[in-house]
């Protein structure tokens, strides 16, 4: 979609579900989870209503230590079905829902266990290094995950001389094997949204506004093109950041510009513009909206908590041997500010430790 078209295109329609469909409808999903004994994690992506309403808000990462370690009966999920599958792994005693379990992944959709296995007999020894947006089935086959915010402390645990299959998405691989020095194997796997907003789209609206601060996420296209245009002087370097959702609102909280432009999936301004009201936080592309994450609605997590649904199952074969890999990159890398808890920093432990191939 060409930049010109992009402006002529309309509003995304999912705005208007962000509504509650009542007003005391915070109150009642509070009081609902606090009858069983529920914990509302939501990601960063999620509509503004779900994130106000949750317990916890943040990264993968950050909400994968908080899972493993919270006292709750039940875990309420609000994401896509890849990261309540996580929160089952690591939590096999505890019932996990999400409000509709169909919110699924485009980036994860893009590899198998079966392609997985495939890739991994034609380079023997190698390590597998599985970003978390990937199935079970596929962590299971992995030696250890990582998140966009811990993903180049993860490869640098890997020893120097052992090869490294890094899946699924190129982007992020690309930016970890540059910041690394480390040569990879790539999974060519995308995220549909983050692949829409490319470099025409990033080097327009820097254009139309030199004076703005830039976040680009690692798995957006425009990625290479930020750096490029970082050493090519088209934009001073400082102004430009390649970092996780956590990193943008680290980023946020210590803004010192007025504009801040933002190359991520739109519901992460909500939380930047949160920690920091001073400063005017707009998106590179508006239309860059996950439909899968806008499945979560108010209406829909109300009717989860009411009914108890829908709830997300691990075969327990599978989830003991992706345990292994998720817990390596709890373990492994540093520890991250991206998560708020009623408006309060969360942060987990971290143990390094360097996986080695059939690790997971």
């Amino acid at each position: 979609m060409t930049t010109e078209s992009r402006q002529r295109k309309a509003a995304p329609t999912w705005l208007h579900e962000d509504e509650p469909p009542s007003p005391d409808w915070a109150e009642q999903v509070r009081a609902l989870a606090a009858e069983r004994d529920a914990v509302i994690l939501a990601h960063n992506y999620q509509l503004p209503a779900i994130q106000d309403v949750a317990h916890h808000v943040g990264d993968s990462l950050a909400l994968s230590r908080i899972a493993a370690t919270v006292p709750h009966r039940e875990i309420m999920f609000c994401g896509v079905h890849f990261m309540a599958e996580t929160a089952k792994i690591l939590s096999p005693d505890k019932r996990v829902l999400i409000p509709d379990a169909a919110a699924g992944c485009s980036l994860a959709d893009t590899i198998t266990a079966d392609q997985l296995r495939a890739w991994k007999a034609e380079h023997p020894g190698a390590v597998v290094v599985a970003y978390i947006n990937t199935t079970a089935e596929v962590k299971a086959e992995s030696d250890v995950c990582c998140t966009s915010s811990n993903a180049a402390d993860v490869v640098a645990a890997v020893p120097a001389d052992t090869p490294i299959l890094f899946l699924p998405d190129r982007h992020l691989g690309a930016h970890v094997s540059r910041v690394t020095g480390r040569q990879m194997h790539l999974w060519p796997g995308q995220c549909h949204v983050h692949e829409e907003i490319g470099g025409e789209v990033l080097a327009q609206a820097i254009a139309d506004d030199p004076s703005a601060d830039v976040l680009v996420h690692p798995e957006c296209a425009c990625a290479t093109s930020a750096l490029e245009m970082a050493a090519s002087g088209a934009i001073p370097a400082e102004k430009i950041r390649i970092v996780s959702t956590s990193g943008m609102v680290d980023e946020a909280r210590r803004a010192g510009t007025s504009r801040v432009l933002v190359a991520t999936e739109v519901g992460m301004l909500h939380q930047l513009r949160r920690v920091n009201a001073d400063v005017r936080f707009d998106p590179v592309d508006p239309w860059a909206v996950c439909p899968y994450m806008k499945m979560i609605t108010p209406t829909k997590l109300l009717t989860a908590l009411r009914e108890g649904r829908d709830e997300v199952h691990v075969d327990p074969e599978v989830a003991a041997r992706a345990r292994g890999a998720v817990e390596r990159m709890i373990a492994l890398g540093s520890t991250t500010q991206g998560s708020t808890s009623q408006g309060s920093t969360t942060q987990g432990p971290g143990t390094p430790g360097a996986p080695g191939p059939g690790a997971g």
